[in-house]
C-alpha cells in the first residue's frame, strides 16, 4: 500500500490583503506564497484580532494572534509539568471515506489518503523516571502533520477530567502531584493533599469513578482507547458547522490488569508499557486504532440532559452513535527518544481549516496555556522549527530571530503589509484558502459564572458506576479503599464518602465499611438534584466489550529440561495462528534441552520473569524438572500470581506437583489441562476472554452502617 502522502505546495494565484481600515490592496503579479501560521495553517485575516463583536472583548481562543505576539515577545529549554512519563512512536492515518459534507478539513478530503502522524502516551502524574503502571490518567496525545498544517487532538484514556473550568488547573495538579514539604508520594494520588482537594471539588466526582476504575492501569497503550474529551466543532466548505467529540478506539480492544499484577509488574518491569509497545512495533504488530466521531447539531446540545461544553461529562455511545472515519496506526519506532518524544510539542491550538473549538472553558484556557509550556520547557519560540514539531507542507511567516532560530529566512522585508510585489514581498493571507473562525453569535455580561446545568455533579458518576460489571465495581471499590486508606485525615475521608453516597450507597457502604467507619456522614448535598433515570451505557465498561481474538496478546511458558518438545512447537503454531506471541521462562537464562534433543533459547530467566509480564501462562516442565522447580520460590509465585490474577493457565501433568506446592488448586475451568498437541489449540482459544473472572470470589458487603454525623465542610456546587 503507499505510504503517507506528503503536502502539495499551500499556492494561491491570486493575492489580495486587507489594510487597517479593512480596504483591499490588490499585491503585484507572481507565485506568492500563502502566509501560515507556524505549524503550516493557512492564515485568512492578519489584520484583526479575534473577538466579540467589532468591539468587543478579544478571545483567548485566538491561536494565531497568540502565537504572532508570543514568538515577537520572545525575539530576542525542563521536564514537562506533567505527562512527564511518555513513549511515543511514528505512523500514519488513513481516511476511509471522504468527510466534505460536514468538514473542509483537507486530512477528511480524499478516500484512503495516509497522512503522516505521530503518538504520544504517558502517565500524568509521575516525574520522567516513575513507573508505567502507576494508576493514573493516561495521556492520548496525536500530531497529524496534514496538508494544511499541523493537526493535534491532546487528549486521555477518559472522556472527561475532574474539572470545569481551567483556572483551577494549577490547583488540581499542585494537590495531585507530590506534596511540596516532603516530594511524595511520586506518580500517585493516595495522599492526602489529592484527597482534600476532591472532596472540597464535587464536580471531580465523575472523573473519580473513572480513576478508580481499571482504566487507570490499562494492559498497554495499545489496549486503551483515546478520547479528545472537549467538544469541538466540524465546519464544511459553506460554513455549516456540526459538533463533534473524538474517540480513539483500539483495533485489538481494550484490556487493564489489576491492582495486585500492577503493583508487582512496577517492580518486575517499571518500562513494561514503553517496552510494549517497542516491542510490538518491532515485532511488526502495529499498534492501531479507530478514529471515531460523535456528530450532533445544536438542536441536541439543546435537548441533552447535560452541557456539551462541560468537559466533566460525556455523551453515551447509546446515545450518539459513534462513526469510525480512519484509522491511525503506529508502524515505527523513534531513532532518538530525546529528539522525538522528549521534544515533541503537543497543543490544543493547533487546528486545521475545518475544525474549530468551542466556548468549552477548560479546552479555552487550555489553548492559552499550552504555549507557555512548550515555551518553558523547549526554551525559546522557535520549538517549532524542531523536526519533530515542523509541519510537512510548505509554511511562511514573518516570525524571526529568537532563542536558537536555525530556520533562515532570506531577503529584505520582515514586516506585512509591504509595497512589494511577488515574492519578493513575502507571504500573504488568503481569506479563500485561510483558517476562518466559525461565526457563532456571543454575547452576554462580562461575568466569571458557570451555566446551571453545569453544578450536576453526581448523575453521570451514577450512571458509570451502574454500566461496570460486577467485577469491575468490584475494582472500583478496593481501589477507593487503597486510596483513601493512605489518607491520614479522617475529615477528608468522610468527605468523600458523603460524595459517594450520591453515586451509590453499596458503593459508600463498602468503601466505609473497609475503612472501619462505624457511622456512615450525612451524604453531601448535590447543587442540582441527583437523575437517577439515566440507563446503563455498556460502552463505558471495558469487560462488556471484549476484544474479537488474543491478537497482540502474550503467553509465558515455564519449562525445563526435559519439556516435551511436540507440545512446545504446537503451541507457538496455535499462538502465531492467533497473531499472538509464546515467550518461554526457565530456571536459567542459558535456555533448556527439550525433550528432542534440541537446544531451545529462553527469553527470560525464572527470577527475571514473573508472571505479571504476560496475558496467559503454560506450566509445562517435564517430571524431572518440576521437582527443581518446586523447590524455587520464583517458581511458586509464578503460578500463584498467575492464579490469582485469574489468568488461563495451560499446564501439563508434571505440573500438578507444582500447583500443589504453591497452594494453586488446579480444578477451575480456567486451568486447562494441555496434554496432546490439539489441546494447544483449544487452549489459545479460551484465552480470548483474556481472564477467568469467575475465579474472583465476589467480596462480601460490610455489616449495615447506621448513618453518622455530617462530614466537615462539603460544599454545594
Amino acid at each position: 500500500m503507499p505510504g503517507p502522502r506528503l503536502p502539495k505546495p499551500c499556492q494561491d494565484k491570486a493575492r489580495s490583503h486587507r489594510g487597517v481600515g479593512g480596504e483591499v490592496h490588490q499585491t503585484s503579479g507572481g507565485d506568492v506564497p500563502v502566509l501560515t501560521t507556524q505549524q503550516g495553517t493557512p492564515v485568512a485575516d492578519d489584520q484583526n484580532i479575534l473577538r466579540v463583536g467589532a468591539r468587543g472583548p478579544a478571545l483567548l481562543e485566538d491561536g494565531y494572534f497568540r502565537e504572532k505576539i508570543f514568538h515577537f515577545d520572545h525575539e530576542r529549554i525542563p521536564e514537562r509539568v506533567v505527562h512527564a512519563r511518555g513513549f511515543g512512536a511514528h505512523g500514519f492515518f488513513e481516511t476511509y471515506e471522504p468527510l466534505t459534507d460536514i468538514t473542509r478539513a483537507d486530512i477528511f478530503a480524499r478516500k484512503g489518503e495516509r497522512t503522516p502522524a505521530f503518538a504520544r502516551f504517558s502517565t500524568v502524574l509521575g516525574n520522567k523516571g516513575s513507573a508505567d503502571l502507576a494508576r493514573d490518567v493516561r495521556g492520548f496525545a496525536v500530531k497529524l502533520y496534514t496538508q494544511e498544517g499541523n493537526w493535534d487532538i491532546v487528549g486521555n484514556n477518559i472522556p472527561v477530567f475532574f474539572i470545569q473550568d481551567a483556572i483551577k488547573f494549577p490547583d488540581l495538579i499542585h494537590a495531585a502531584k507530590d506534596e511540596p514539604d516532603r516530594g511524595f508520594p511520586q506518580a500517585a494520588t493516595a495522599h492526602d493533599n489529592f484527597w482534600d482537594f476532591v472532596s472540597l471539588t464535587p464536580e471531580s466526582t465523575h472523573m473519580l469513578m473513572w480513576a478508580m476504575s481499571d482504566r487507570t492501569i490499562p494492559r498497554a497503550p495499545r489496549f486503551m482507547e483515546g478520547f479528545g474529551v472537549h467538544t469541538f466543532r466540524l465546519v464544511n466548505a459553506e460554513g455549516h458547522s456540526t459538533f463533534v467529540k473524538f474517540h480513539w478506539k483500539p483495533k485489538r480492544g481494550m484490556q487493564s490488569v489489576v491492582w495486585n499484577e500492577a503493583v508487582k509488574l512496577n517492580g518486575a518491569d517499571p518500562d513494561f508499557h514503553r517496552r510494549d509497545m517497542w516491542a510490538a512495533i518491532q515485532a511488526g504488530d502495529y499498534p492501531e486504532w479507530e478514529l471515531g466521531l460523535q456528530l450532533f447539531d445544536k438542536a441536541f446540545a439543546e435537548s441533552f440532559d447535560f452541557d456539551v461544553l462541560d468537559a466533566t461529562k460525556l455523551i453515551p455511545e447509546e446515545l450518539v452513535p459513534i462513526r469510525r472515519v480512519g484509522r491511525l496506526v503506529l508502524d515505527r519506532v523513534v531513532d532518538n527518544f530525546f529528539a522525538e518524544t522528549e521534544q515533541v510539542a503537543f497543543m490544543t491550538q493547533n487546528i486545521v481549516p475545518g475544525v474549530d473549538f468551542t466556548n468549552d472553558p477548560l479546552l479555552q484556557g487550555r489553548n492559552f496555556s499550552y504555549l507557555d509550556t512548550q515555551l518553558k520547557r523547549l526554551g525559546g519560540p522557535n520549538f517549532a522549527q524542531l523536526p519533530i514539531n515542523a509541519p510537512k507542507c510548505p509554511f511562511a511567516h514573518f516570525q524571526q530571530d529568537g532563542h536558537m532560530a536555525f530556520r533562515n529566512p532570506k531577503g529584505r522585508v520582515n514586516y506585512e503589509p509591504n509595497s512589494r510585489g511577488g515574492a519578493a514581498g513575502g507571504p500573504r493571507e488568503s481569506p479563500q484558502r485561510g483558517f476562518v473562525t466559525h461565526p457563532s453569535e456571543e454575547a452576554g455580561e462580562k461575568l466569571r459564572a458557570r451555566p446551571e446545568l453545569f453544578a450536576d455533579h453526581y448523575s453521570q458518576a451514577r450512571q458509570f458506576y451502574i454500566s461496570q460489571t460486577k467485577v469491575e465495581q468490584g475494582h472500583i471499590r478496593d481501589a477507593f479503599t487503597f486510596e483513601l486508606g493512605k489518607v491520614e485525615s479522617a475529615d477528608i475521608r468522610l468527605r468523600v464518602i458523603a460524595h459517594l453516597l450520591n453515586v451509590d450507597a453499596a458503593l459508600a457502604a463498602a468503601v466505609a465499611g473497609k475503612l472501619g467507619i462505624a457511622k456512615l456522614p450525612v451524604m453531601a448535598e448535590p447543587a442540582r438534584a441527583v437523575r437517577t433515570n439515566l440507563l446503563p451505557s455498556p460502552a463505558l465498561s471495558i469487560l462488556s466489550n471484549p476484544p474479537p481474538d488474543f491478537g497482540g496478546r502474550k503467553v509465558g511458558a515455564l519449562v525445563t529440561d526435559g519439556s516435551d518438545a511436540a507440545l512446545l512447537k504446537a503451541l507457538r503454531a496455535a499462538l502465531d495462528a492467533e497473531g499472538a506471541m509464546l515467550e518461554l521462562v526457565a530456571p536459567t537464562i542459558a535456555g533448556i534441552v527439550a525433550s528432542d534433543g534440541s537446544r531451545i533459547r529462553a527469553d527470560h530467566a525464572l527470577v527475571a520473569g514473573p508472571s505479571v509480564l504476560f496475558d496467559a501462562v503454560a506450566i509445562l516442565p517435564s517430571a524431572e524438572g518440576v521437582v527443581l522447580l518446586a523447590a524455587m520460590t520464583e517458581a511458586r509465585d509464578f503460578v500463584a500470581d498467575a492464579f490469582a490474577h485469574c489468568k488461563f493457565i495451560a499446564h501439563g501433568e508434571a505440573a500438578r506437583a507444582l500447583f500443589e506446592k504453591a497452594g494453586v488448586p488446579a480444578a477451575d475451568d480456567g486451568v486447562v489441562a494441555v496434554r496432546a498437541t490439539a489441546d494447544a489449540a483449544a487452549f489459545v482459544a479460551r484465552c480470548r476472554a483474556l481472564r477467568f473472572w469467575d475465579r474472583e470470589a465476589a467480596l462480601p458487603l460490610p455489616a449495615k452502617i447506621s448513618p453518622g454525623p455530617a462530614p466537615p465542610r462539603v460544599p454545594r456546587g
